[in-house]
């Protein structure tokens, strides 16, 4: 019986000791919080964040004894971006021929264009895409078996793996830095303490959000790799019998057309000159009459006496 009471009472004991423990450590965070936050009036925040950079930074360098582990080579994170031009016999086809790849390739199309040359006649134009990493060589060597010829290739890789560390880095101190500051605004008393705390939690959350802008970035040109096409079209037009020089029945038509409306265009001048000129004409018309008759009568007149000269005239 006194053994269970004795065992009960060490129990008891390790468990306020246990308490005691925490409630100090905590005490002892507060303690160092409000120590930090008497010091924003001497020093500022700023010491405070640059103290936390430095211990974060300490903490993650590498010792002699412990070096940074390599990063391993499937680790890496390369930006691939490809460009190509290639010579293909029909441009239609070999255009629906790509982007077909590109579909099947789980892909997009960035831009297109498409343009012909004046000299020639031949169909030429520009295609960019995005392919997933993965499948880059195979939609690159699909695009060479489908051209007749490829005249230029360029493959360029970027290495982005210790840029993308380095803000996997940044972020993580940042965050810290976060942390810490909000202590500091749950901990502080003064209102200019707390404009100043806000001020620069605003400024670090800002760059926390940059730093997560530029790692998505960097992923997405990682796991899609850009492919810039150049087409050239090859064939060469042969004109057809078909030639406009060669149309006998169509010239026919077309002169006698022409030679149909000239008349046409004469009868109605004509017509139209004459119903202008009516009234006109009617009275040079009536003057030529009475003219004639006068002359008529006259000659009329001079047969009579001459066939009988001694009638007297009218």
């Amino acid at each position: 019986m006194y053994r269970w009471i004795i065992i009960f009472s060490i129990t008891v004991m390790l468990a306020i000791l246990g308490a005691c423990s925490s409630e100090q450590q905590e005490s002892q965070e507060d303690m160092a919080i409000t120590s930090s936050l008497d010091n924003v009036g001497s020093e500022g925040v700023e010491k405070e964040i640059e103290r936390a950079e430095e211990s974060l930074e300490e903490g993650k360098q590498p010792s002699e004894t412990n070096p940074a582990p390599e990063i391993q080579q499937s680790a890496r994170k390369v930006i691939y971006t490809a460009n190509m031009m290639i010579e293909v016999e029909n441009y239609q086809q070999s255009l629906d021929f790509i982007e077909k790849q590109v579909t099947n390739k789980n892909g997009f199309i960035v831009e297109s264009n498409s343009y012909a040359m004046d000299d020639d006649d031949r169909a030429q134009g520009t295609l960019t895409v995005r392919v997933p990493q993965e499948t880059f060589q195979s939609f690159l060597q699909a695009v060479e078996n489908g051209s007749s010829k490829v005249v230029e290739k360029s493959l360029t890789g970027q290495d982005v793996t210790e840029e993308f560390v380095d803000l996997e880095s940044r972020l993580t101190s940042k965050e810290v830095v976060e942390k810490r500051l909000i202590q500091f605004m749950e901990k502080a008393e003064k209102t200019e303490d707390l404009l100043k705390i806000s001020t620069d939690l605003a400024t670090v959350q800002e760059e926390i959000e940059q730093i997560k802008g530029r790692m998505s970035f960097l992923e997405n040109k990682v796991d899609l790799a850009t492919v810039t096409i150049h087409l050239r079209e090859i064939q060469v037009k042969i004109p057809g019998l078909e030639n406009k020089d060669l149309n006998t029945w169509e010239r026919t038509q077309k002169v006698f057309m022409d030679s149909v409306n000239f008349l046409m265009i004469i009868a109605s001048g004509l017509f139209v000159w004459l119903v202008g000129s009516l009234p006109i004409l009617l009275i040079v018309g009536m003057m030529i009459a009475v003219v004639s008759i006068f002359i008529k009568r006259r000659r009329k007149q001079q047969l009579n006496h001459l066939n009988h000269p001694n009638e007297p005239e009218d």
